[in-house]
């Protein structure tokens, strides 16, 4: 259920994207971005996936409480006095709509169309945010802080999926970059103050080390890792691609609008996989009832002492080094054209060597 839980969050967040990029992006004059072409099943898929993916947190319901009760009996009461369950249903029905609407439509023909999906989706995205677990903190606050956040992350990534794979060209580029890149700054920086918003909602910002010891420290420390990796390429796509696209018209920035979007993909997994672990209330009791994170007990085995302090040493500064300058030959990969895979997997060991780096500067 684990693994099935981040497969399924992460593929929820890319339907989310899907959806909220092609609309945005069909709304938008053609001089304004490159020829996209979205084939009807993806709009389709994603609108049905959002209600098939959204559904496995009643799932999780449902499986622990059937054994007494039945399943039949457990579904019926969790789609109806549970709010994940009242949630889904509203969300579910929106999806439907949306799935049978955009069957006979082009969204090429008119841009009400798209304003219409778009509408749908901007719906959904609520309805997410209303069953989330920083609006059963704080109802109206979590709620918008939660909506901000979700909306602000699948509408930059939306745009950057559709256009790095759905276009037919990269015709208008510079154009596109010109409007894009303040709209990726803007929500870069919204999802920045909304997600430190949230962590709020579960913790003390200064216990942010000591909170390493469980699994949702160890799972937030490595996205907040694997977030860096992924504004070098934003910076790559944004401004070395607008100076290179300057001097050489015909250059193709495609490849690297897809590299990144990888790196998106493996953030939205990290996501999914916070999303499947406990969040802290009170540290101690939590690492007396289950434990340690495995991870943190293979760094520091035996028993932990509070508060946990971060004192880096002479390797974990040469770790830390050694990540800067992966994350550094990312940016040298696309300034002399290596070969675009020594980009991802540059990538891939600044996660590593920065994860190992902080575990060995925590004491």
């Amino acid at each position: 259920m684990f693994i099935a839980g981040i497969v399924s969050e992460a593929l929820l967040y890319s339907c989310f994207s899907l959806l909220i990029g092609s609309f945005i992006l069909s709304l938008l004059p053609k001089t304004l971005r490159p020829e996209i072409k979205i084939p009807k099943s993806v709009l389709l898929g994603a609108a049905l996936g959002i209600a098939i993916f959204s559904f496995l947190p009643v799932l999780k319901i449902v499986l622990y409480l059937y054994e007494d009760l039945g399943i039949g009996y457990t579904l019926t009461s969790v789609l109806t006095n549970f709010e994940v369950g009242k949630t889904w249903i509203s969300t579910g029905i929106i999806s439907l709509i949306l799935f049978i609407y955009l069957i006979p439509i082009k969204l090429e023909q008119k841009p009400l169309f798209s304003l219409t999906g778009l509408i749908f989706t901007l719906i959904l995205v609520t309805s997410l945010g209303w069953s989330s677990h920083a609006a059963s903190l704080s109802k109206f606050a979590g709620f918008l802080i939660h909506t901000a956040h979700f909306l602000a992350i699948t509408t930059w990534v939306g745009i950057l999926m559709v256009v790095s794979w759905f276009s037919q060209n990269h015709d208008h580029w510079l154009k596109f970059l010109k409007w894009f890149s303040p709209v990726a700054i803007l929500c870069f920086v919204t999802t920045t103050i909304t997600g430190i918003s949230l962590m709020t909602f579960h913790m003390e910002l200064n216990d942010y080390v000591s909170i390493s010891a469980i699994s949702y420290g160890q799972t937030l420390l490595i996205k907040h890792i694997a977030i860096l990796p992924l504004l070098a390429f934003a910076f790559i796509n944004s401004f070395l691609i607008r100076k290179r696209l300057i001097n050489d018209p015909s250059y193709n920035p495609l490849p690297w609008a897809k590299l990144e979007s990888i790196i998106v993909l493996v953030v939205f997994s990290i996501t999914g996989a916070l999303g499947q672990v406990s969040p802290p209330h009170e540290l101690s009791s939590m690492i007396r009832a289950g434990g340690a994170s495995k991870l943190f007990s293979f760094f520091h085995p035996g028993e932990i002492t509070f508060p946990i302090t971060f004192s880096p040493g002479i390797v974990s500064i040469t770790l830390f080094l050694i990540a800067f300058l992966f994350l550094a030959l990312v940016i040298v990969t696309f300034i002399k054209k290596a070969p675009k895979a020594l980009a991802l997997v540059s990538s891939l060991l600044f996660i590593l060597s920065g994860y190992i780096g902080f575990m060995l500067s925590i004491s």
